[in-house]
C-alpha cells in the first residue's frame, strides 16, 4: 500500500475532484455531486416506506381492537340461541300440547293416536292379502290402533271438533259399515279402499 506525503495527497484529491467536475459537466453518471440527489431520493423513498409500513400497522391494531367487541357480540348472540333452543326443548318435553302441520295447538297424546292409526290403517289397507303372515300382522296393529284411538279419544270435547277427528271417525264408521254387512273376514273391495285412503291422507294433513 503507497503512503502519500501532504503535497503529493493535496494534488491527488485536487486532481479527482477535477475530474469529477468535469464528468459531472459531460454528464457523467459517476460525479460525486449527484450523491447528495441519490441520498435524498433513498431518504424520500425510505421514508415513504416507513410510512406505509406505520399506517398498515395503526391500521392492524385498529382492527384488532375493534374486533374483539364484535366477536363478543357475536359468541353472546350464538349462545342466546343456543339457551334459547335449550330451553325449548325442555319446555316443549313438558308442554302436553304440541303444533300441527298447519299450527293447530292439539294435545301430544291425540296426534300420537292419530297418527299411529293412519300409520296402521295405511299399511293395513296396502298389504298383499296374499301374503297372510303380513297381512294379519298389519291388520293386527291397525286394530290395536283404532281400539287405543277410541277408547282415549272418542267423543273428546277437546278434539271432537277438528278436522283430523271427523275423517279418522269416517274411516272408522266406513270400515264398521263394510265388515258388518260383508262379515269380519271378507276383504274389503278396491272402491272402499280408494275411499278409505283419501280420508286418511286428508286427516293426516291436519296432524
Amino acid at each position: 500500500m503507497t503512503v502519500l506525503s501532504g503535497g503529493k495527497c493535496s494534488i491527488v484529491i485536487a486532481e479527482h475532484f477535477k475530474k469529477t467536475s468535469t464528468a459531472s459537466n459531460t454528464g457523467g453518471s459517476n460525479s460525486i455531486w449527484q450523491l447528495p440527489l441519490q441520498e435524498n431520493r433513498i431518504s424520500r423513498r425510505h421514508s415513504f416506506v416507513h410510512g406505509a409500513v406505520s399506517l398498515v400497522a395503526v391500521l392492524t391494531l385498529n382492527q384488532g381492537i375493534v374486533s374483539p367487541p364484535a366477536w363478543a357480540e357475536d359468541k353472546t348472540a350464538k349462545k342466546d340461541d343456543e339457551d334459547e333452543g335449550i330451553f325449548g326443548t325442555i319446555k316443549s318435553l313438558f308442554d302436553p300440547n304440541e303444533k300441527t302441520k298447519l299450527g293447530r295447538v292439539l294435545p301430544k297424546a291425540y296426534l300420537k293416536s292419530a297418527r299411529e292409526l293412519v300409520k296402521t290403517l295405511r299399511e293395513s289397507l296396502k298389504e298383499d292379502p296374499n301374503d297372510m303372515a303380513k297381512f294379519r300382522r298389519t291388520a293386527d296393529s291397525a286394530k290395536v290402533s283404532i281400539r287405543d284411538y277410541l277408547s282415549n279419544w272418542k267423543g273428546q270435547q277437546t278434539v271432537v271438533s277438528e278436522e283430523s277427528y271427523v275423517e279418522l271417525e269416517k274411516v272408522i264408521r266406513s270400515l264398521a259399515n263394510f265388515y258388518s254387512k260383508a262379515g269380519p273376514s271378507a276383504l274389503l273391495s278396491d272402491e272402499v279402499k280408494s275411499e278409505i285412503l283419501t280420508d286418511l291422507d286428508t286427516a293426516e294433513k291436519f296432524l
